[in-house]
């Protein structure tokens, strides 16, 4: 199946809509993994990330109606896990120091060399594998791995992430930089980059 919502999926969104449990179950078996290497990239643990995709679930099966039939089930599915590991944050967002609103890039004049994750050579870098990289990025605090996943795997900008978090722009570039210094450094202890 696709994506998308053909035929296949609306035979599922109308059974999820009715309440049958038979097609909620369906969706969840066709979504959870994927949905799960969402979560998992935005927590610091396999149990946080599945108290997330609980909850997206439940989000999901409570607006189903509201699915644009017309575009992509699997990415309508995917936005609702990703706001529900920014409402997480939010909820936690007091516990965890974002960096000040008074710093800006330009503090972190070090970074700037180090902006790349990997900038060597396919024969200099070592096999890495996407466990390898979200167990890293698990390591990074809260504000640094949110604002990264949500500029690197969103692809949102640092204007939307600001908006989104309730953070400066600056914030959330510093916030950036730091993840991509601090992911990098990690990948190079474990994996000895150079």
């Amino acid at each position: 199946m696709e994506g998308g919502a053909g035929p296949g999926f609306s035979e599922l969104i109308d059974g999820c809509i009715a309440g049958e449990r038979r097609s909620q179950q369906r969706v969840y078996e066709l979504f959870y993994g994927k949905m799960m290497a969402v979560c998992l990239r935005y927590t610091k643990n396999t149990d946080q990330a599945k108290d997330i995709l609980q909850d997206g679930f439940i989000k999901v099966f409570r607006s189903m109606e509201k699915f644009n039939r017309s575009g992509s089930f699997e990415g309508w599915i995917r936005r609702i896990m990703v706001n529900t590991a920014i409402d997480h944050f939010r909820r936690t967002k007091n516990s965890y120091l974002l960096l000040g609103e008074d710093r800006s890039i330009e503090d972190f004049g070090d970074i700037d060399q180090e902006d790349t994750l990997a900038e060597e050579s396919d024969a200099d870098a070592p096999d890495l594998k996407p466990a390898d990289v979200i167990n890293a990025m698990q390591k990074l605090t809260p504000a640094y791995r949110t604002v990264f996943n949500l500029y690197v795997f969103e692809e949102m900008t640092h204007k939307d992430i600001a908006d989104t978090l309730g953070i400066s722009i600056g914030t959330s570039k510093s916030n950036l930089a730091k993840a991509k210094h601090n992911l990098r450094k990690l990948l190079q202890k474990e994996f000895k980059l150079t």
